[in-house]
C-alpha cells in the first residue's frame, strides 16, 4: 500500500490517508479482507501521530470501506457495490459541474452539450 502525505497542500493529513486508501480500495488495488497496516505501523512509515491514522481509519470504518477485528487488524471490507456506485456518481456529478462552469464560460447552449455527449457515446460503439 502506498500512501503519499503532501505537506505544503493544505488538506489535512488524516483526510489524504483516508482518500488515498479510500481509492485503493475502489480501484481493485487493495483486495477485500486484504489486512491493512498497523495504525501505529502506519503512523510510523509515514513519521506523522498515530492519532492521525487512527482518525483516517475510523473514517474508512464508518463508510464501510474497512473493518476490525480487535487484537488482529483492520482490513479491507467486501465490496458494497452500492457504496461504491454512489461514490462513483458522486464523482461524476462533481465532473458535470465543473463541465456546466466551462460550458458556461464558452456560452455553450444545451443541444451543443448535448451533441458533445451524444459524439462521445458514439465513439465507444
Amino acid at each position: 500500500m502506498n500512501i503519499f502525505i503532501d505537506n505544503k497542500g493544505g488538506v489535512p493529513i488524516y483526510d489524504q490517508i483516508y482518500t488515498q486508501i479510500k481509492s485503493q480500495i475502489i480501484s481493485g488495488a487493495l483486495e477485500e479482507n486484504e489486512m491493512l497496516p498497523s495504525i501505529r505501523g502506519l503512523a510510523k512509515d509515514l513519521r506523522i501521530s498515530f492519532i492521525t491514522t487512527k482518525r483516517a481509519y475510523e473514517e474508512l470504518e464508518k463508510e464501510g470501506f474497512i473493518y476490525t477485528m480487535p487484537g488482529k487488524g483492520c482490513y479491507v471490507a467486501p465490496k458494497n457495490v452500492e457504496l461504491i456506485r454512489e461514490e462513483n456518481l458522486k464523482k461524476i456529478e462533481e465532473h458535470i459541474e465543473q463541465i456546466l462552469q466551462l460550458a458556461r464560460s464558452c456560452n455553450l447552449s444545451k443541444e451543443d452539450l448535448i451533441e458533445m455527449i451524444d459524439f462521445g457515446l458514439e465513439e465507444e460503439e
